[in-house]
């Protein structure tokens, strides 16, 4: 650090606490600083009253968003509730069925091969031949 800057901070230092060893009232009768402890006593005060404050304003805000939501929750919680009694209602009333679609298809597939089969095999008349290439 350059010495300039250096002896500059050090007057600044100086004069600072200088000005800051006594405070005036507005009658311009100087009054001695408050001591550490009466500071911290009085930052501590005026902590807890803060965190009182914090602590109103936190239920004020909470009560708000409730007074306001409750409107349209219980209106979402209403249709919610219907959709879930129609859901219900459509389920009982559709036939219980046997086979999924999938199955259903696969069931299919397969009988058509086995009368594919049994058409081949009336096709040929129930005879068995022995059939060869000619030479």
């Amino acid at each position: 650090m350059r010495p300039g800057p250096l002896c500059v901070l050090l007057a600044v230092l100086a004069v600072g606490t200088d000005a800051q060893a006594e405070e005036t009232n507005g009658s311009g009768i100087t009054l001695p600083l408050p001591t550490a402890a009466a500071q911290v006593i009085d930052l501590q005060q005026r902590l807890k009253d803060s965190e009182r404050q914090r602590e109103e304003l936190q239920k004020q805000l909470q009560s708000a968003d409730a007074s306001r939501e409750s409107a349209p929750l219980k209106e979402l919680r209403l249709e919610n509730q219907k959709l879930r009694t129609q859901l219900k209602e459509a389920q009982t009333s559709l036939p219980l069925r046997f086979l999924t679609e999938q199955q259903q298809w696969f069931v299919t597939g397969g009988g058509v091969a086995l009368i594919a089969l049994l058409c081949g095999i009336f096709a040929t008349g129930g005879r068995r031949e022995r059939r060869q290439w000619l030479n």
